[in-house]
């Protein structure tokens, strides 16, 4: 007997649609990275003391100048280290400051360097270490300084000021305590799980500091102000004055145009210190 060999059978129809909704489901999903955050902008120009009269607090020209109308507010305030400042060297400052009637401010603040004005490349930079638009825990600010800019994300906190009056701060051990405690994560296990709540259990208070701010508006910036800070000297002794004029703004173009003007008003007025001083770093070299 001869078997004739028997033709092929197409696939039915619906069986193959079937296998090929089956393949996609089971597909792996494309990854999409998460967009850059949207960073607000701090305009901060150093002054001189020629910026200052003879009890150090804005003079009347200045402050007139620059749209300062508000009376001076104090606040305290200190960052926590280690002796070595390895927070510091990581990008990171912790902050606990007290403003006169308010609640203690607890601030964790990650810093990332922004390269001959590429602001978008350090916001991308940010994005790959999970700073990125979708974590509202954080606010994106671009400080804009003289001649150097800083993309930062702070995460704000806050604690009972009761039992302390005015400005007052508690202990190194006690504002540690409170900033171990609510320590965000991702402070806490930067670098490594554990490290960085390791190395604030580690820290101490550099400060307290004590400044005065006196507020205002000018130009498209509704939120101007001048802080002085006294500081002790370099030597470790004596007193020096940091006068820090600045600006907030949500806009670029704004921010671009305070900066220019703002430098431009202090340099004709002989106010103008010529370089950028950093607050944070001073604070802990010096205390």
């Amino acid at each position: 007997m001869t078997f004739l060999p028997r033709a092929t059978r197409p696939a039915a129809v619906g069986s193959t649609v079937a296998l090929a909704v089956a393949a996609a489901l089971l597909a792996p999903s494309p990854a999409y990275a998460a967009a850059n955050a949207v960073p607000t902008y701090e305009v901060k120009i150093n002054l001189t003391t020629a910026a200052l009269d003879a009890s150090f607090a804005p003079s009347t020209a200045v402050k007139s100048a620059f749209g300062i109308t508000g009376s001076a507010k104090a606040r305290s305030y200190s960052y926590y280290d280690t002796d070595a400042l390895a927070l510091d060297a990581q990008g990171w400052s912790v902050r606990l400051r007290h403003k006169s009637g308010s609640s203690f401010e607890e601030t964790y603040k990650k810093r990332f360097p922004v390269t001959n004005g590429d602001i978008d490349g350090a916001l991308t930079t940010a994005s790959a270490a999970g700073f990125d638009s979708t974590d509202t825990n954080y606010d994106a600010e671009v400080d804009w300084g003289y001649a150097k800019q800083t993309l930062s994300f702070s995460n704000e906190k806050s604690h009972s000021s009761s039992g302390y009056s005015g400005t007052a701060m508690p202990t190194s051990t006690t504002g540690r305590t409170w900033l171990v405690n609510d320590i965000p994560g991702k402070l806490q296990d930067w670098n490594s799980t554990g490290w960085g709540k390791t190395t604030l259990q580690a820290s101490r208070a550099h400060g307290p500091v004590n400044s005065k701010v006196y507020g205002g508006a000018w130009g498209p910036s509704d939120d101007a102000s001048i802080e002085v800070l006294p500081v002790v000297g370099a030597s470790g002794t004596g007193t020096e004055y940091v006068v820090e004029l600045s600006f907030k703004t949500d806009s670029y173009a704004d921010a671009a145009d305070l900066h220019a003007d703002a430098i431009a008003v202090a340099e004709a007025n002989g106010w103008l210190y010529h370089g950028d001083i950093l607050k944070t770093q001073l604070i802990l070299d010096r205390y």
